[in-house]
């Protein structure tokens, strides 16, 4: 029973990994306009079919206008996909509408939404989530000039006919980016603290409500699922770091659920208010988390892995095992766009330079991989932020397993380079898993950090380190790790690599004193 549910965890993890974050946040949103205007049809929604149409064209038109004149005037490319997302959130943020005033309104909260991307961010990452700030901007508006006709947030997705399917698609799309955790703790916070301020109120009114109305209520009638899942969870603005992602997230949630008995100083703002105060914690946090690098060169190192070198331009920090993603611009890009996560291979003491690598097996080229081969020695690509929490414990004595197969060995490399950089002995053993000794990658690197190695190949590397070990062709499973590493049990274990491995290696890595996994899909 649980070999089939982590099969099936993994053909869903795969299948959400073919498609980038930003493109299946598009198409979830894209769902859920579609099913908004089924269900205004049959006049099961509040706005209108032609309120919903109107709105959305205003949006789109305004958001792709004002994203195109931006990007051109800062010798940017277009990315379509940003455009589309902020209207797609906009829309179930604002209060639809379909005279002249109200669709003024609507394009006034786009443009400000999308401007808001470039007048208020710091080194390539959003300040404020562009959503928030057009709704709190065009609230603000209507409340001080009086013309309500304008319009405002309402939030209007937050219905019991939307809940369930809000849900299931925010749940599919935390889970692509990995912020489900982040995201579940915020929904609890927010319906917990929620609950007890709706009761609160209730009770100063004299009115008996129990609990499992008020449960209802705030999971179904509110847009507490939408907010988390499409407004909190976008990339550009958490901070790099799950612990502090978790605080924002408590914090977001505190604010959303206590927002009845708060107020919505200033006028009209609740939500918006919420989302915009987390942003700033989240900023503080990440504030030098966004740069741009500069290509110097591309480098060979196995038959389907090459390294790629970088000078940071300015100030940048990270942790060695963490990750950036790199913006490559280019026309025509793929399903998953053009943004890819790597692993940061070299250690924070190499800095400014910085390398990454990637797995190329010499069949079809995704549109990312042939712009990145393009991008020539000067070149600087943005890197929109740097995140992770494979990071090896503080503690020196504590003993580590780590286990790599293929490409999946890059952080492990960072993170042996930055012990043996700063001179740190701990007490590791590394499995490296590859199709053929050939592919065996960063053997230098490695080798230097001095930590044992176990080898899994088909074929036996030659001029092997004397503390390295080649498994005899055996196949790593969860049984042949047990065996290579009888005292997992006494160890915290780290885990690189493809998910169906991850799965099959499960039962014995389970019973390590820690388990911490880094699971990819490919570029």
């Amino acid at each position: 029973m649980i070999a089939a549910l982590n099969a099936g965890w993994n053909r869903v993890f795969a299948v959400l990994g073919r498609v980038s974050m930003y493109r299946l946040a598009l198409l979830c949103l894209g769902l859920l306009a579609a099913i908004a205007l089924l269900l205004s049809a049959a006049d099961l929604a509040g706005p209108t079919p032609v309120e919903i149409l109107a709105t959305a064209a205003v949006l789109v038109v305004v958001c792709g206008v004002v994203d195109a004149a931006s990007q051109r005037l800062l010798h940017l490319p277009w990315r379509v996909e940003s455009s589309l997302i902020t209207a797609g959130v906009l829309l179930f943020i604002l209060r639809p509408g379909i005279g002249p005033v109200a669709l003024a309104g609507v394009a006034i909260a786009a443009a400000v939404a999308s401007a808001s991307k470039y007048l208020l961010a710091w080194r390539g990452r959003h300040v404020f989530n562009p959503a928030a700030v057009g709704a709190t901007v065009l609230t603000l508006i209507s409340s001080i000039t009086g013309l309500y006709e304008l319009g405002g947030s309402s939030w209007w997705i937050g219905s019991p006919l939307f809940g369930p399917i809000v849900l299931l698609l925010g749940v599919a799309l935390v889970w692509r980016t990995e912020k489900l955790r982040v995201i579940a703790l915020f929904w609890v916070v927010a319906i917990v603290v929620g609950i007890v301020a709706v009761g609160v109120q209730y009770a100063q009114q004299g009115v008996a409500m129990d609990a499992w109305t008020l449960l209802v209520q705030q999971l179904w009638s509110s847009p507490v699922l939408f907010l988390g899942a499409f407004v909190l969870s976008e990339p550009l603005t958490l901070p790099p770091r799950r612990w502090q992602q978790l605080i924002v997230a408590a914090v977001v949630g505190v604010l959303v659920g206590w927002a009845p008995l708060f107020g919505t100083f200033p006028v009209g703002l609740g939500q918006e208010r919420a989302v915009l105060v987390g942003n700033l914690l989240a900023f503080a946090f990440a504030v030098r988390a966004a740069v741009r690098l500069v290509f110097e060169a591309r480098t060979q190192l196995t038959p389907t892995v090459r390294e790629l070198r970088f000078r940071a331009s300015r100030g940048f920090t990270f942790a060695a095992g963490q990750f950036l993603e790199l913006d490559v611009p280019h026309r025509h890009p793929d399903a998953r766009g053009t943004r890819r996560e790597f692993s940061i291979v070299s250690a924070p003491e190499d800095l400014p330079g910085v390398r990454i690598a990637f797995r190329d097996g010499g069949g079809p080229q995704s549109s990312f991989k042939k712009a990145l081969a393009a991008v020539a020695p000067g070149d600087a690509l943005a890197v929109t932020g740097v995140w992770g929490d494979f990071v090896l414990p503080r503690q020196s004595s504590a003993p580590l397993l780590l286990v790599a197969a293929g490409i999946g060995v890059t952080p492990f490399v960072s993170q042996l380079r930055h012990l043996a950089l700063v001179g740190q002995q701990r007490d590791i053993v590394l499995v490296y898993v590859a199709s053929q000794a050939a592919e065996l990658a960063f053997r230098a690197d490695l080798e230097q950090a001095g930590v044992r190695v176990i080898v899994f190949t088909r074929d036996e590397p030659v001029d092997l380190a004397e503390n390295w070990f080649w498994a005899r062709g055996a196949r790593l499973d969860a049984e042949t790790l047990r065996r290579a590493v009888p005292d997992i049990a006494a160890r915290h274990a780290y885990a690189s690599g493809p998910a169906g491995l991850l799965a099959d290696l499960a039962p014995t890595l389970q019973q390590a004193r820690s388990l911490t996994t880094d699971a990819f899909s490919g570029y």
